[in-house]
């Protein structure tokens, strides 16, 4: 959270105009820039308006957690009241989602979506934001996971009047939903008097700020509930939209013999394949024909494995996009293409009938397939020449045919603890946004380590999996890959610096002297002891990871340099040019960078990349010995650990 104090307390620094000023200080320091002048001017406006209305409530010692970060995760609430129960004496929170707006009306599909003008695209109704919020908070905040009854929503248009925003009570209401607005003040000002008490909320605040934060629910762990039950995931703000989008369209397309395509685009960790997951197993209860396709062998075969481990028929709902070659025009209502960054030109290969050889390019055939084909991708992701997939290409591809085509942005990122300040360390580490590199500040989200040789890190991360972690190591691709192992025999240690030796993860689909095959690496607990590349690592996570940066990228006088020479990846060939080269090298690092929840050990190869990695990494990283750092006590859940 950005700031915490009683609603007395907080209503004189309003006053002062103090409260702005720590609010911006606070926020740099967290988020590593300066908020937006919108945001600004939002704390002005709003914050002031709840602290007074809780004082005028006779609540001033309540406690206002305000801006407060959900677990795991790069939302942030505008604030969370916490007090006590006027009737139990209990710890009771308020989770409140405070708008400006003066007028709001529904989406004409969909209640639970609303439209305003400042936006050129619906936005989620706050009733059920505020929802989300509680809904998460109470899945991954050990202090509410026992007693969900103590979490209240409610949003707040103080702006705003019966006439401006009376369409928007259409939304469902409940105890974690209700919606306020300023023409009816005194109704909020009753409500807070029936959740929270006059008594402190110092006590209560604690808990919560204490309480043991749940992991991220591992993707491939509930994979199977998520397609044969119910949501085991709770989407948020634009996750929802996006949700709800696809879903809408699927209902018109039914009604009305329609065709249209809808893209979710967003960075690492942003819930892309959760989306994809969430709609797929809602599609599949509705009965409604979908699929789900990526380009990626490692996630269509864990996805099979996992999902579809007691119901065969399940694991036909994973394809390959280059499955769709001679699939009938519409046949499908839903084509969920994940991790569309991965499209390639054409689907044909050298295995590729005479017959099938049409020359169609790949997304024409995945629009073609279904009424509704559904794109999910991060551009930035790329890491192999011939792989596409932009929101340009997949746009032009639908004009071309005459289709409506929506895009969905997603902005937070759920990967790497929800830190925003990681993800941004990371990308200006590698040069991928302009600026150069930054010194790492801690932000209590992501811890980044540094190890002194690939012993070390290696000691940490099996550490960290005996007290339940789980953890991996991953490289650039610079060492030999021996693909071919004779039957009976181990592993080749490929991976060699110094006196340290380890293999690759197995190539291909067998296991190999138990060691798992290369699509279960980053999720059966058997790959650990093997260094995973980039194309088994990529579109996976885990609680700890370690990456060697390796010959391919080193650090010389004030910049990086690409060495192409240093690379064994195959897929570079001598036409490949220096530009895409340098570009696919330095994604390859932001994919494996990018793949813990908790931490990252980092390890390079070269001594005087080292010593800039020192530099940059800041005073805890430098001060402290991977070996020191104790895990933080988290929570181990029920996902696969390894």
């Amino acid at each position: 959270m950005l700031f915490r104090d009683s609603a007395t307390a907080v209503a004189a620094e309003c006053h002062s105009g103090a409260l702005f000023f720590r609010l911006t200080e606070q926020f740099v320091h967290v988020h590593g820039h300066k908020p937006s002048s919108s945001e600004v001017r939002s704390w002005e406006r709003s914050i002031p308006v709840l602290a007074n209305a809780l004082n005028d409530a006779g609540l001033g010692q309540v406690e206002m957690l305000l801006e407060y970060g959900l677990p795991l995760n790069s939302k942030r609430a505008d604030a969370v009241l916490a007090g006590v129960h006027p009737r139990t004496g209990l710890p009771s929170y308020v989770v409140v989602e405070l708008k400006q707006w003066s007028s709001a009306e529904p989406d004409d599909d969909d209640p639970s979506l609303c439209r305003i003008d400042a936006y050129a695209r619906a936005v989620l109704n706050p009733v059920n934001q505020v929802r989300g919020y509680c809904e998460y908070l109470i899945s991954f905040n050990g202090a509410l996971a026992e007693h969900p009854e103590r979490v209240s929503g409610a949003a707040y248009l103080h702006n705003a009047t019966e006439f401006g925003v009376s369409g928007l009570f259409e939304a469902e209401q409940d105890e974690r939903g209700r919606l306020f607005i300023g023409a009816r003040r005194g109704e909020f000002i009753d409500f807070l008097r029936t959740k929270l008490g006059a008594e402190s909320g110092a006590s209560a605040a604690d808990e919560l700020v204490d309480g043991k934060v749940g992991p991220s629910k591992q993707l491939m762990a509930v994979a199977a509930r998520e397609v044969r039950e119910r949501e085991q995931f709770v989407l948020l703000d634009e996750q929802q939209v996006a949700y709800r989008k696809v879903l809408n369209a699927v209902r018109r397309a039914k009604q009305s013999d329609h065709k249209e395509v809808v893209v979710v685009t967003g960075g690492p960790g942003t819930g892309k394949s959760v989306i994809a997951l969430s709609l797929l197993g809602e599609l599949y209860r509705q009965g409604v024909t979908a699929l789900h396709a990526t380009g990626s062998n490692s996630f269509t075969t864990t996805m099979r494995k996992v999902a579809g481990a007691r119901k065969r028929e399940v694991q036909e709902l994973f394809k390959y996009f280059n499955s769709f070659m001679t699939a009938e025009r519409n046949s499908l209502d839903v084509l969920i293409c994940d991790e569309a960054h991965r499209m390639r030109e054409t689907s044909a290969n050298r295995y590729t009938s005479a017959a099938n050889r049409t020359g169609k390019a790949q997304i024409e055939e995945l629009i073609d397939a279904a009424r509704v084909p559904v794109f999910l991708l991060d551009e930035h992701q790329v890491v192999r020449p011939g792989e596409m997939g932009t929101v340009a290409q997949i746009e032009a591809a639908a004009a071309k045919k005459g289709l409506r085509c929506e895009v969905v942005p997603l902005d937070s990122q759920f990967r790497c603890g929800g830190s925003d300040a990681y993800l941004r360390w990371v990308v200006r580490l590698l040069g991928l946004e302009p600026g150069g590199p930054v010194t790492w500040e801690p932000d209590g989200k992501m811890q980044l380590l540094l190890a002194d040789s690939p012993q070390e890190m290696e000691a940490f991360l099996d550490g960290r999996r005996s007290q339940n972690y789980s953890a991996r190591m991953s490289a650039g691709y610079c060492w030999k890959w021996t693909k071919k192992v004779p039957p009976g025999q181990a592993l080749p240690a490929d991976v060699v610096i110094g006196e340290w030796e380890r293999p690759w993860n197995v190539y291909g689909d067998r296991a190999v002297s138990g060691a798992p095959p290369a699509a279960l690496w980053a999720t059966d607990p058997a790959g650990f002891g093997q260094v995973g590349c980039v194309y088994t690592a990529q579109g996976f996570e885990y609680d700890w990871s370690g990456v060697i940066i390796g010959p391919d990228l080193v650090w010389r006088g004030d910049g990086w340099i690409i060495d192409r020479t240093a690379s064994k990846d195959p897929i570079f060939k001598k036409s490949t040019p220096e530009a895409d080269v340098a570009r696919l090298i330095r994604n390859t690092y932001k994919v494996l960078l990018t793949r813990g929840m908790i931490g990252t050990v980092v390890y390079s190869a070269d001594p005087e990349t080292r010593e800039k990695l020192r530099e940059l990494a800041g005073a805890e990283a430098r001060a402290r010995q991977p070996e020191m750092v104790a895990a933080p006590a988290l929570s181990t859940g029920s996902g696969p650990r390894g």
